[in-house]
C-alpha cells in the first residue's frame, strides 16, 4: 500500500511538473493589422495583417461579423501581440471575443481576442469612422 501512494505521489510531480512547464515553451509574436468594419445590428468587416514570429513575417487575412449594437463603420489600425503561441499553425482559426468601443471621427479601438488553440490576440490602436458598438464578435484569421 505504501508503495501505491509513493508511485501515486511520483505521478502527480511528473504530471505538475509537465502541467507547469509548458506554457514554458510558448513564445510572444508581434501582430499588425488593418481592419475595416460596418453595418447595423449585424456588423461585417475584414482585413489584412502581419505576424511577425521568430524573426520572421507571416502575412494573413482576417475576416468577422458580430451581433449586437452595431452601428456605422470604421477602419482599425491594430498592433499588439500574439501570446501562447506553441507553432505557427496554432495561429491560424477561429477567435471569439466579446467587446465594446466606440469612435466619432477619430478615436481608439482594443480588443483581446482567442482561439481554440489558446492563442491570445492583445491588440489597440486609433480607429477612423463613425462607429458605435457593443457586440459579440469573432474573427477567423488565414496565412496568405
Amino acid at each position: 500500500m505504501r508503495r501505491f501512494f509513493l508511485n501515486a505521489a511520483f505521478v502527480a510531480l511528473l504530471v505538475g511538473v509537465v502541467g507547469f512547464s509548458a506554457p514554458l515553451r510558448a513564445e510572444t509574436g508581434q501582430v499588425s493589422v488593418v481592419f475595416t468594419k460596418g453595418g447595423f445590428i449585424v456588423g461585417a468587416g475584414g482585413g489584412e495583417g502581419v505576424l511577425t514570429f521568430k524573426g520572421r513575417r507571416y502575412p494573413f487575412t482576417v475576416s468577422g461579423m458580430s451581433i449586437g449594437f452595431t452601428i456605422g463603420a470604421s477602419t482599425t489600425k491594430l498592433v499588439g501581440r500574439a501570446l501562447n503561441l506553441n507553432s505557427l499553425a496554432a495561429f491560424q482559426g477561429n477567435y471569439s471575443a466579446i467587446g465594446a468601443g466606440g469612435a466619432v471621427a477619430a478615436g481608439a479601438g482594443g480588443v483581446q481576442l482567442q482561439n481554440a488553440n489558446g492563442v491570445i490576440l492583445q491588440l489597440s490602436g486609433p480607429k477612423v469612422g463613425a462607429e458605435v458598438s457593443a457586440a459579440v464578435g469573432g474573427v477567423t484569421v488565414r496565412f496568405k
